[in-house]
């Protein structure tokens, strides 16, 4: 042998370079997709739509630019409860993206458009965003019951995109549907400057199958990346739930106007030193794939 050949067979052996190799793959539990095309048009309700795409193909080279193996898709509210654009990345790229769809929580149909959408387009979940004004008091009316049971049925996610003052909303429902999977978008986008309020969410930690995103570091925090003023709010969260049931997640293109996509990676996998490698090997992909199995 070749003393190059040597060298190289010696460092393939060495515990350094092995310790060195991935030990897991990177997926992404959150961003939203959108194009400017009349084929898909906005919802009539949106009145100041996106000026530039945010197209799959986009979102696909951000991906393979920062190792990113897999993304679930969140029917994005430009289009409020057409999901056809996102229906149409689903079947072109079948192999890289799960998707969460939206449906008309106010609609008594709505079960019925969710079993369409899982059966016929491929979406495994659907996404509710309750205001913490009146306007979302439909989340404690009669029509949640027959959608959370629809959803427990079809075997798919309930997400939940609320402020933290509705966690004891979500809890009358869970407590109806034990065996729902339930997410929590973007910690309950609970205030940093009202420590107190992040209880009414680890209150939650009672509920084995709900998993929480803390997908917003970027949003809540005051201050630049790595964002440290809402580390603690996320030990918190990993000191109740454990990284089992917490996930990462970008939300680009949102994100965009605070944060470039690498930063909203590197915020977990780099910059939270109270996370271990066993810790970021959950968060950053397994626990996705506890809810939304590629």
């Amino acid at each position: 042998m070749h003393r190059r050949e040597f060298s190289a067979a010696l460092l393939a052996a060495s515990p350094l370079v092995a310790s060195a190799a991935p030990k897991y793959r990177i997926v992404d539990s959150h961003v939203h997709v959108w194009k400017k095309d009349p084929h898909f048009p906005w919802a009539a309700e949106t009145k100041n739509p996106p000026d530039k795409d945010a197209s799959a193909e986009m979102l696909l080279e951000l991906m393979k630019k920062n190792n990113v193996e897999r993304t679930v898709i969140i029917q994005v509210i430009h289009y409020r409860w057409d999901n056809s654009y996102l229906a149409s990345v689903l079947k072109q790229y079948p192999k890289m993206f799960h998707g969460v769809a939206r449906v008309n929580p106010e609609d008594p149909a709505a079960p019925d458009h969710l079993s369409k959408l899982v059966k016929e387009q491929r979406f495994r979940g659907v996404r509710l965003s309750p205001a913490a004004s009146a306007a979302g008091d439909w989340i404690k009316g009669p029509l949640m019951p027959p959608l959370w049971k629809r959803c427990e049925d079809l075997k798919v996610p309930m997400t939940l995109l609320m402020p933290v003052t509705r966690c004891g909303d979500a809890a009358a429902l869970i407590e109806k549907h034990p065996d729902l999977t339930v997410v929590v978008d973007h910690m309950a986008d609970s205030p940093i400057d009202k420590p107190q309020e992040l209880e009414k969410l680890i209150a939650l930690k009672r509920y084995p199958k709900l998993f929480v995103k803390i997908s917003h570091t970027w949003s809540l925090s005051k201050q630049e990346f790595p964002w440290r003023d809402t580390h603690e709010q996320v030990k918190r969260l990993y000191d109740a739930f454990g990284p089992r049931r917490l996930m990462w997640g970008t939300d680009w293109p949102v994100s965009e106007h605070r944060a470039k996509y690498e930063q909203t990676l590197a915020v977990v996998r780099d910059e939270m030193k109270f996370l271990n490698e066993e810790d970021k090997s959950w968060m950053l992909s397994k626990t996705v794939e506890r809810v939304w199995p590629f």
